[in-house]
């Protein structure tokens, strides 16, 4: 899930007031805004105002037309400046901002994919729903500028709809249904969302002692989903406000969308329809996004110098809740990330700080996954107590306010008394992780026990790292962390038995390169691939077509030459497939994945030559067909059965970790 969404959170950054960290006093807009989603007619009309007189630059879609404009009571004629769909209006130096504007909102497309979703950028409108997102200029925003309003929202009697803040009123009349909100706070910006929706609605008082509205905004046909969600949204409210501080707003929404959305804003999730109907949502997407009205909604990153607040939230709520399953959950969800991180090609990698949002899957991997295991590793060092504390006070210090990357180390190094300069820098300004392995290991008996000596290589220009190393002794395995600051460095460990093996991060607790037994080929490799390529062993029409619209849907990118680096993806018919793996001198389909079991199978292996190949095997075309929708969703699987869209079973091929065997001592 993410927050802003994709593309618009660039957009928004772009526009408005990213390039940098504006100390001006918000800008308030009064709004009145009337949609009618039969027609896609936007109309609307506004009152600015400034704390003191300053000049002011409005952004507007290009979608739009001003009516009237005035400034300072003085109606005036301002020639737009036009650029990249968005046209700019600059005023002169005034106190009050006076317009009307209206246009036509693009038209629902309901055929949109969730990776779609990420890179579409217009406000749009239609029965089955409306969404006008921030950074679209559907309404008139100030570059450069924070914002808080007040908004009445007009719509037809049959629709309900809501902007991120507190509901003040709501009523119906005259085949019209009316809301007025407002947002006191600094935001950075404005969503609209309409639909056809049927409103549940529930009062809660906090840990905190606070009392919160908190809502459904849900289609009819997932209405009696309701109860469930208001309560795990209770749930999670008082999780956080335990953890991090009061909840900063008086309500929270959950609001269905016709589209695979999911973007997270203050006060209000909004997901889709299906994302919704998922039995898993609410024990860990919903969670996300209530985390979000922390951070993200409730203290801003500063775009210009990093996006933290995605790793932040992945930490605490998705990772957070695989910890609260257990051991091995919480190790699963870190080799996850390391296994991505892995399959990513090393030419779309870019420090983190220079994240900003999820536009594909290689941001995806470093701005959430990277990020959140950067907050796994300070952790580890810190201290649970002393991380709980720079949390805390990082809330309490930057809460509406935008803060940097800085700015949480900062907190950070005032609840441990440490100093974190090293640490950050170098997991926030540098490409790539280290290639750790083990070079050598020796053991040697010494009075009172054995000592250990192992050698660390990790590649250039060194990390400073503290790694964790499981030696297999003769009476138990012990647990050492050994510290690494050059590129190939000699531990000594002292022992009281005489030692096995060792192993080098078996748990996965730092971010680092996995090795190629560690990383068995995923799904993803071949999604991330520099120069995938599609194989079609056959020249059946209907079949071609079907493995060429999966490629399009699977592949970031896909090349047309086959070269001995190429990733392949191979999709065909079964007998198609086993006779391409026997041709090409690679082992036969796993055992478990028969043609029998189900209409499709799907597996990664490895070719002589050590290339990942992504076989998928269907029945037939329309088998094959059905997978383009849901495969995609299954990036960290190693194979997969379905029977046509529906999966059946999944998993990944097992890991080794490396392991260094010592040789033993003859008994004397």
């Amino acid at each position: 899930m993410i927050r802003p969404a994709g593309l618009f959170a660039a957009l928004f950054c772009t526009l408005v007031f990213c390039t940098t960290a504006s100390a001006a006093e918000p800008a308030s807009h009064r709004m009145r805004v009337r949609i009618e989603p039969d027609t896609h007619l936007l109309e609307g009309r506004d009152s600015i105002r400034f704390g003191t007189a300053r000049a002011a630059t409005l952004v507007l879609s290009t979608r739009f037309r001003i009516d009237t404009l005035a400034v300072d009571g003085r109606r005036i004629d301002a020639a737009p400046r036009l650029a990249g769909g968005f046209q700019r209006i600059a005023l002169p130096a005034a106190r009050r901002v006076e317009l009307r504007w209206h246009g036509t909102l693009a038209a629902l497309d309901r055929s949109l994919d969730h990776r779609d979703t990420l890179t579409y950028d217009e406000p749009a409108s239609g029965k089955d729903g409306s969404f006008l997102p921030s950074g679209s200029g559907w309404y008139p925003m100030v570059e450069q500028s924070l914002e808080r309003y007040e908004l009445e929202l007009d719509l037809p009697a049959e629709q309900r709809g809501l902007v991120p803040g507190r509901l003040l009123e709501e009523r119906e009349a005259q085949g019209r249904y009316r809301a007025r909100f407002e947002f006191k706070h600094p935001a950075e910006g404005i969503s609209l969302i309409a639909g056809p929706y049927r409103i549940d609605e529930r009062r809660l008082r906090t840990a905190a002692g606070s009392e919160v509205r908190l809502r459904t905004y849900f289609h009819p046909e997932i209405a009696a989903l309701a109860p469930g969600y208001l309560d795990s949204v209770a749930g999670y409210l008082d999780l956080y406000e335990r953890w991090i501080g009061p909840y900063p707003f008086s309500e929270f929404s959950v609001v269905s969308s016709p589209t695979p959305t999911g973007f997270g804003m203050p006060t209000l999730t909004y997901l889709g329809i299906d994302v919704l109907r998922l039995p898993f949502i609410r024990a860990t997407s919903l969670g996300h996004e209530v985390l979000h009205n922390w951070w993200g909604n409730g203290v801003y990153p500063d775009y210009a110098r990093g996006n933290w607040s995605e790793g932040l939230t992945n930490f605490m709520a998705d990772y957070a809740y695989r910890e609260r399953a257990g051991p091995e959950a919480a190790r699963a969800a870190r080799l996850a990330w390391l296994r991505d991180f892995a399959a990513m090609p090393r030419s779309d990698d870019t420090p983190l700080v220079r994240f900003t949002s999820r536009t594909h899957g290689a941001s995806q991997v470093v701005g959430y996954d990277k990020s959140a295991m950067l907050f796994y590793m300070l952790r580890d060092m810190i201290g649970e107590a002393a991380f709980d504390k720079g949390v805390r006070e990082f809330w309490r210090s930057y809460r509406f306010r935008i803060a940097s990357w800085d700015d949480l180390r900062g907190a950070f190094e005032r609840a441990s008394g440490k100093k974190l300069g090293t640490f950050f820098a170098q997991w926030l300004e540098r490409t790539g992780a280290p290639d750790l392995r083990i070079a050598a290991a020796r053991s040697d008996p010494v009075a009172g026990g054995w000592r250990l000596q192992v050698t660390l290589e990790q590649g250039a220009p060194a990390y400073t790292l503290s790694v964790p190393l499981a030696v297999r002794t003769a009476s138990g395995e012990i647990t050492r962390r050994v510290a690494l600051s050059r590129e190939r460095e000699t531990a000594t460990i002292e022992l009281p038995a005489e030692p096995l093996s060792v192993a080098l991060d078996p748990e996965l607790r730092l971010m680092r390169r996995l090795g190629e037994a560690e990383a068995p080929p995923i799904l993803r490799d071949a999604m991330l691939a520099q120069h995938p390529v599609l194989v079609v062993p056959t020249a059946d029409a209907a079949v071609q077509t079907a493995a060429h619209a999966l490629a399009a849907r699977l592949l970031e990118r896909i090349d047309t030459e086959r070269t001995s680096t190429s990733t392949l993806l191979v999709a065909g018919l079964h007998a198609d497939i086993d006779a391409w793996l026997a041709s090409e001198g690679m082992a036969a389909r796993p055992a478990g994945l028969e043609t029998t079991r189900g209409s499709a199978q799907v597996w990664t292996a490895r070719a002589g030559d050590g290339r990942i190949v992504v076989l998928v095997s269907a029945r037939d075309a329309a088998s094959l067909a059905a997978l383009a929708r849901p495969l995609p969703h299954y990036g960290r699987e190693s194979y997969l059965v379905f029977e046509g869209a529906r999966m059946l079973e999944r998993g990944t091929w097992p890991t080794q970790p490396q392991v260094w065997t010592l040789s033993t001592r003859p008994a004397r």
